[in-house]
């Protein structure tokens, strides 16, 4: 074969492999992503869709009859069930009683920490120590703090001549004193998220605030606050779903008593299938409390695309 023959016949070799190689390039990302997208599947869509089948049925408890198909009806029986809808109300007191003292402290915190100094350092370990430990020892720590007459918080309440209240035993007061924990445990954690958010804020625009005449508190309503939006959304979407999450604590100092004061959707989830063995009325509750999750995060996710076009 001549050489010109020999160099067309490899022409054609090179030609019909691009393609190859191209779909190969094309393939490649999917098969990277396949593990990953395998296990989501596995333990995420799979586990949710089960949830809604199961939502969807009604097995009673030890008496061997068989699964009959409801439909919604155990959606209705949540709905008219008085200790979830005490749930629900407890949840959104929780909600609304953690996240804004939370997120005002997380706030403060990263303000008096944003600068790098030897006692901001310092500031930062101890805003940020709470977070490292574990919900169930916080929990049992604020059992003892929590105490009536002889726990460390009426303890120091004495020494200034005051009297606290049972402050795990009263209806009253007992969702309070679990905000407090919870208020206690996460504002550190958050204010990581503000120290970063803190390093986008354009230095330009404060300085021109400052030539302005802006003081301390305009500058924080009219400038930081707004640049800020993003980081308040991401940190109310994050906070909301550990608050959803989270009952650890419940279990550990209430039990989700005194009265059903203290009793959250995720206990009364827990207690509708393990206690009370009711799993469809479980996963009913399940998904609705999702729902409404998701319906938030949804939200926030567009305050976050509104302040990211803003920004840009």
């Amino acid at each position: 074969m001549s050489l010109a023959g020999t160099t067309g016949v490899l022409d054609g070799i090179q030609a019909a492999a691009v393609p190859v190689r191209r779909r190969r390039l094309r393939l490649l990302p999917y098969a990277l992503l396949a593990p990953s997208l395998l296990f989501l599947v596995l333990f995420t869509y799979l586990p949710v869709a089960r949830v809604l089948v199961e939502s969807l049925y009604d097995k009673p408890h030890g008496t061997g009859a068989a699964t009959t198909f409801v439909g919604l009806g155990n959606y209705a029986k949540v709905l008219a069930d008085p200790a979830f809808r005490q749930a629900a109300l407890n949840n959104l007191i929780y909600a609304v009683g953690v996240l804004v003292p939370t997120i005002v402290l997380a706030l403060a915190f990263a303000l008096a920490v944003q600068r790098s100094t030897r006692f901001s350092a310092v500031l930062r370990t101890v805003f940020f120590f709470p977070s490292l430990v574990p919900l169930v020892a916080a929990a049992s720590l604020f059992f003892f703090i929590f105490l009536p007459r002889v726990g460390l918080l009426d303890y120091y309440l004495a020494k200034i001549g005051l009297h606290g209240p049972n402050w795990l035993g009263d209806s009253d007061v007992a969702l309070w004193s679990v905000i407090g924990l919870t208020v206690w445990k996460n504002a550190g954690y958050y204010m990581l998220f503000y120290i970063a958010g803190l390093q986008n804020v354009p230095r330009d625009t404060i300085e021109a605030a400052m030539i302005d005449g802006a003081n301390a508190w305009q500058r924080l309503r009219f400038v930081i606050l707004p640049a800020l939006a993003t980081t308040t959304a991401f940190v109310v979407v994050i906070a909301l779903i550990q608050l959803l999450t989270n009952v650890d604590h419940v279990i550990v100092l209430t039990r989700g008593g005194p009265s059903n004061a203290t009793n959250l959707l995720l206990y009364y989830i827990f207690q509708s299938a393990h206690e009370n063995f009711e799993y469809g009325k479980a996963a009913a509750a399940t998904l609705m409390s999702v729902a409404v999750l998701l319906a938030i995060s949804l939200g926030s996710m567009r305050v976050m695309e509104r302040g990211a076009r803003g920004n840009g």
